[in-house]
């Protein structure tokens, strides 16, 4: 089964339907991890502060994916590749300083 499949056989179990979108898919992850979002405006507040004009989601997410590994025992601990562009999206609509320090590419 692949994670995206296994994904979607817990959301179905849980909410009584399968939500496809990536969207739908982050805002139920977003809300059961809130960990991960608050570590992801940590270090970019952190970047922010050095003075860095552009920073990668990516390069954040893999950070928080690094302390989980290290910090924790939660060997099955997965953050979805599609949703670091949603974490930026997120920040830049509460924190405006962040606008244009993310390249963003159009959602589909």
């Amino acid at each position: 089964m692949t994670q995206t499949s296994m994904i979607e056989a817990y959301l179905e179990a849980k909410n009584g339907e399968a939500a496809t979108s990536i969207q739908s898919r982050f805002e139920v992850f977003d809300r059961e991890n809130p960990q991960v979002y608050a570590k992801f405006k940590e270090y970019s507040g952190q970047l922010l502060c050095t003075g860095r004009r552009r920073f990668s989601a990516n390069f954040i997410i893999g950070r928080i994916r690094w302390d989980y590994a290290i910090e924790t025992n939660a060997a099955d601990f997965k953050i979805n590749n599609d949703f670091p562009s949603r974490y930026a999206r997120k920040l830049i609509a509460e924190k405006p300083e962040f606008q244009g320090k993310f390249e963003l590419r159009r959602i589909r």
